[in-house]
């Protein structure tokens, strides 16, 4: 059975160029990045040579990219790591309501611990307002964290409002992005996003798992969450995992300047053209959202109902996050969408890797169990 894969905002396949770099790291330049003899020497070139490929792509100093092991441990650094550094000068801390888990599970910690959490929520559309954004943030503020791309819906979420109106009023405040799901799939640019901390993965760009790394701007300064060693200025000490490290920066080299937008375009609107002329499907992205996420619903069958159908038809979808591990969409919900809708949202993302025909086969086989697969009451 042919296999049609749409889930890869839960993870891509790795290139070739990445699992061929990798397998020379394991087996030929396998030394510890730390060590001082010439094994090691060779292990801390493709560190550094990862290190400027990335900050390349993201127009920053290699020095301001710090390895981490994924972009989970990457979000709670610089979550974690900015309320220990300015917990003196306030405790608020602003986000919004359809954060990754990896966000959002800090702030409950914070809460926890006395910090106060304000959470914008989206409209219905999943869209976020520049007022609701300016209104959140003030003197008290010590942090603002905001994801770029939601990676359920495929909203893009306006970080410059946040970023302008902490240069606007002067705060002492952080600005943190994550943006795992927006990196990749269209220019990411830290400066020009005016954020201190910018979080990215290696998964979701053909790399492989277990790495990512967060950008920390020239004189801000977060506690380390890790203790241990000298590497990477104790910021994030430990052993670099050398291998996925320089797998990461192969995946990123390979990553065209165009970001195949003209493609993802294509398959969007070939996508939506069949969705939107099907009667029962409801739309949950928003019409500004990246082309490369779909996020729609058919009322009545639950979404792994649908998920088995399609599985069993070797075409792999979501329901959203996979981080969620299947429950319930606390996206759909923030953005105030009926049960009925989130109980039946299905996710479509999409990779260069992915073609027109794909998806037709998956239009065939959705309508299928549309038409065969029993309601829920």
């Amino acid at each position: 059975m042919r296999e049609i894969y749409f889930d890869n905002s839960a993870t891509t396949s790795v290139c070739k160029e990445a699992c061929d770099k990798m397998y020379d790291m394991m087996i030929n330049n396998y030394g510890n990045a730390s060590s001082l003899h010439i094994k090691g020497m060779l292990a801390e070139n493709e560190l550094t040579s990862a290190r400027k490929i990335i900050a390349d792509m993201l127009s920053v100093d290699k020095d301001e990219i710090y390895f981490c092991s994924g972009g989970t441990e990457a979000n709670n650094l610089a979550i974690f790591g900015t309320a220990d550094v300015k917990k003196r000068l306030g405790k608020k801390i602003v986000t919004t309501a359809f954060e990754h888990s990896s966000v959002m599970e800090c702030m409950a910690q914070l809460e926890k611990k006395g910090f106060e959490v304000t959470y914008i929520k989206p409209d219905d559309k999943g869209n976020l307002s520049p007022e609701k954004i300016i209104n959140a943030i003030d003197k008290d503020t010590i942090l603002v964290s905001m994801m770029l791309v939601n990676n359920e819906v495929g909203s893009i979420v306006p970080i410059d409002v946040a970023s302008k109106v902490i240069a606007h009023k002067k705060l002492q405040a952080y600005m943190h992005c994550d943006a795992v799901q927006a990196f990749g799939k269209m220019p990411v640019k830290p400066k020009k996003l005016g954020v201190d901390l910018l979080t990215i993965s290696s998964h979701k760009v053909h790399g492989p798992k277990g790495v990512g790394a967060l950008f920390i701007r020239k004189g801000v300064r977060v506690s380390p969450i890790i203790f241990g060693g000298e590497q990477q200025g104790k910021v994030r000490p430990g052993t670099e995992n050398t291998s996925a490290i320089a797998g990461f920066g192969e995946a990123v080299k390979q990553i065209p300047s165009d970001f195949h937008q003209s493609h993802m375009n294509m398959l969007h609107k070939v996508c939506m053209d069949m969705l939107t002329k099907t009667d029962g499907i409801v739309i949950n992205s928003p019409c500004n959202a990246v082309k490369n996420i779909i996020n729609f619903s058919v009322p009545g069958i639950r979404s792994e109902t649908m998920l088995h159908h399609l599985s069993l038809n070797g075409i792999y979808v979501s329901s959203g996050s996979a981080c969620a591990k299947g429950k319930a969409s606390y996206v759909l919900e923030a953005m105030g969408l009926k049960r009925e809708i989130s109980d039946s949202a299905i996710r479509l993302s999409f990779s260069e890797l992915n073609t027109v025909e794909e998806i037709e086969i998956f239009y065939d086989v959705l309508v299928q169990g549309i038409q065969t697969l029993a309601r829920a009451k």
